[in-house]
Formats: C-alpha cells, sequence, structure tokens
C-alpha cells in the first residue's frame, strides 16, 4: 500500500510559479512511475507529466512541456512539480498518483492517488 499528500498548491497570479509536493510513503518496491494530473471544474481529469522512480526519467504532456518541470528525490521521497509561467487555464486541483507498470498518460492505469491540491491562477 503506497499513501500520498500533496501539498503546495495556492492562488497566484498568471506568469507566476508555484512548486507542488508529494510526500510518499508505504510499500514503494512494485511503484514504477510517478506522476501528476490536474482536473479542472467540469473537465475531466488531464495527464500532467510523469516520471520514473528508480532512474528519474521524465515525460510531459506537449502543453506542458517547457514550463513544468517533474522531479523526484528518493533519498526524501517526495515527488515535485514545479510550475512557471501560469495561466488561468491552469486552474485545477491537481492530484499526485503511482502505479507498478510503465509510463502511461491514461488515468485508470494508476493505482495510487493522493487527494490533491488546489491551484488557481488569477488573470
Amino acid at each position: 500500500q503506497v499513501q500520498l499528500v500533496e501539498s503546495g498548491g495556492g492562488l497566484v497570479q498568471a506568469g507566476g510559479s508555484l512548486r507542488l509536493s508529494c510526500a510518499v510513503s508505504g510499500r514503494m518496491f512494485n511503484t514504477n512511475v510517478m506522476a501528476w494530473f490536474r482536473q479542472a471544474s467540469g473537465k475531466e481529469r488531464e495527464f500532467v507529466a510523469a516520471i520514473t522512480w528508480r532512474v528519474g526519467n521524465a515525460y510531459y504532456a506537449d502543453s506542458m512541456k517547457g514550463r513544468f518541470v517533474i522531479s523526484r528525490d528518493n533519498t526524501k521521497n517526495t515527488v515535485s512539480l514545479q510550475m512557471n509561467s501560469l495561466k488561468p487555464e491552469d486552474t485545477a486541483v491537481y492530484y499526485c498518483a503511482a502505479r507498478a507498470g510503465g509510463i502511461t498518460r491514461s488515468s485508470p492505469e494508476y493505482d495510487f492517488w493522493g487527494q490533491g491540491t488546489q491551484v488557481t491562477v488569477s488573470s
């Protein structure tokens, strides 16, 4: 069982930055990939970025490339999402997720989820 707890959300102006963190605990030996998803009000959950836990290879949705950076610290059991040049359309609840399989952008494939943290970008 893996537990995920997100933090770092808040209210920022357009063009600003936020850094989200996900604290990971529990049995990690079968966890290969960590990811960030987001879900805006009235919209379906959207893939943001993913990273392999052991090696740290990162993957991004096309719309996030150059703006967001995912990273992980194995010694601290954390996964982070640095978000820059934020836009009002980035407003959403951001979720941390984990799975035993390989990289995928499909949310139903992930096994564990955090409770989410709200990010609001004002214009």
